[in-house]
């Protein structure tokens, strides 16, 4: 994690005297606690402290890490500069990405919930402070903003809306308080997913209701029509059906009540999985969660060996060093949707994927990643893990030393990324469409990025030299390799590195898991 830098320490001194006030054009957030006053009184004390921690341990080190400057805080609220839009979104996705795990287990009338707008325009510098209508515009679209959200200008939005992996809502023009024109608003979804099911809500609850009341009529119509020809048979003839049931309902109906629970009753009495074949016993068989039912993942033989891990293309590769890697296995594809899925199933993963089967899982973070490898391991009785970071760069090598596994340039064909020439713009494509290196590993640069054991450091001093993960240190972050389908060629080197947010989903964000001998 980056340190935080101190808004007055790049402004020591404030402006010249007797010179106007310098200005410059940014990206502004505002940040103001929802029903602040309320938490207060009810808990004076506990909320100042809870407010201080989650300044100190989230929106200072988020707002450095994202690189970007604390302007000030303000009691029940924060003002920041980025001179990145991009950076600017990105740290208001995590802070509020971060504070929905953080409330999670907590009461909803006890928790703390922030109101981010975001807005680019001009502003004037202080020393200690910022002015303009640059910071109006964003603290306005703050006021109307949700708890739990963020809202954008459209200053922002025009300049993120293809660079951060996200769905936005137009709210249309708004008026705000002392801003002459109407501000264009957008509503920030951290799933890129999110945009289509929020404008598809509506309609689909219409089109429920009148398949609903389509049903009705049809079930009165053929009701209807069954009655009819009864009625012109005879009034006696029609009498003993609707007689009979009313006069004597219970000693028709009450043998067959219990009958449903006894084909699940027999598998209760013998747990043993040798007594589910009988058909005897067990006629209606329940699943029973088993080894059978685990779909474990393809995994490639990794051989021992050594090579020269790092570059020298970017600060955080350095320094080249040397790593000795001891036989492992790895997964031949990224972890898929049905895989992930399985554990959703068993209810020991948090949310059930979407998209296709055999798509790579994306929008997990590492704590889920690691939360699956747990489970697979001890579903199977096998070692299953994440990948070290070295363990990670060796195999994607595929025991080359190239900047790419398969030459120094990017090439058609063998990776799904930005401007790699057959990636899709909107998704990733299912897993194992491009070429595999020379282990047989696919995707292992480009498709989604993918989560390793390590903690993020910032390059690579001091790092391991056995291939062991490097836990030590500051673990709020993560390391991520492989770069993702919405990145450009550049991240997909074997080489590229990058750290995010331990406990944050993203849309682009998956994992492969590797198995110890």
């Amino acid at each position: 994690m980056g340190e935080i830098r101190n808004f007055k320490s790049g402004n020591q001194g404030g402006p010249p005297p007797n010179s106007a006030m310098p200005r410059r054009l940014a990206a502004i957030i505002v940040g103001d606690i929802a029903s602040y006053s309320r938490l207060m009184q009810a808990d004076e004390e506990g909320t100042h402290v809870r407010v201080k921690r989650i300044e100190r341990d989230l929106i200072q080190p988020s707002i450095a890490e994202h690189h970007g400057s604390l302007v000030k805080t303000t009691g029940d609220g924060f003002i920041a500069i980025f001179d990145s839009p991009v950076e600017a979104v990105r740290c208001s996705i995590v802070i509020q990405q971060n504070l929905i795990g953080r409330n999670a287990s907590l009461p909803k009338h006890s928790r703390i919930e922030y109101r981010i707008g975001v807005n680019l325009g001009d502003v004037i510098v202080e020393t200690d402070d910022i002015y303009g209508d640059g910071v109006n515009i964003a603290t306005r679209i703050e006021g109307i903003a949700e708890p739990g959200q963020v809202f954008i200008s459209g200053a922002i939005y025009e300049q993120i809306k293809h660079k951060v992996v996200c769905g936005y809502e137009s709210l249309g023009d708004r008026k705000v308080k002392n801003i002459t024109d109407p501000v264009r608003v957008y509503r920030v979804l951290p799933d890129a997913d999110a945009v289509g099911r929020t404008r598809g809500r509506r309609e689909s609850i219409l089109m429920f209701l009148l398949s609903l009341a389509l049903l009705v009529i049809a079930g009165y119509v053929l009701w209807y029509l069954l009655a009819q020809p009864r009625s012109r048979v005879g009034q006696q003839a029609a009498a003993p059906p609707i007689v009979a049931p009313s006069a004597s309902p219970s000693p028709q109906s009450a043998p067959s009540m219990p009958s449903p629970p006894a084909p699940q009753a027999a598998p209760a009495a013998s747990p043993s999985p040798t007594a589910m074949p009988s058909p005897a016993a067990s006629p209606s068989p329940v699943p029973l969660p088993s080894m059978a039912s685990i779909q474990e993942p393809d995994m490639v033989a990794i051989r021992a060996g050594s090579f020269a891990m790092g570059s020298n293309d970017d600060a955080t590769e350095r320094p080249i060093h040397q790593v000795v890697i001891k036989p492992f296995a790895i997964g031949k594809y990224p972890v898929t949707v049905r895989e992930w899925n399985k554990c959703a199933a068993a209810k020991a993963c948090e949310f059930t994927a979407i998209g296709k089967d055999d798509a790579p899982v994306t929008n997990v973070s590492w704590t889920d990643a690691h939360q699956y490898a747990g489970w697979l391991a001890q579903a199977t009785k096998k070692p299953y893990r994440l990948p070290s970071e070295a363990e990670w760069e060796y195999a994607a090598r595929g025991g080359t030393q190239t900047k790419y596994w398969w030459g120094d340039k990017p090439q058609p064909g063998m990776a799904a990324c930005k401007d790699c020439g057959d990636a899709s713009a909107d998704q990733p494509v299912n897993v194992g469409s491009f070429k595999p290196n020379p282990f047989g590993l696919y995707d292992m640069g480009g498709g989604v990025d993918q989560w390793v054991e390590d903690c993020w450091h910032k390059n690579y001093q001091g790092a391991p030299t056995d291939g062991s993960a490097w836990v030590g240190g500051d673990c709020t972050s993560h390391v991520l390799r492989s770069g993702s389908w919405k990145n450009d060629a550049r991240y997909v080197r074997p080489a590229n590195r990058d750290g995010y947010d331990t406990n944050v989903r993203y849309p682009t964000h998956g994992f492969r898991v590797a198995l110890s001998p």
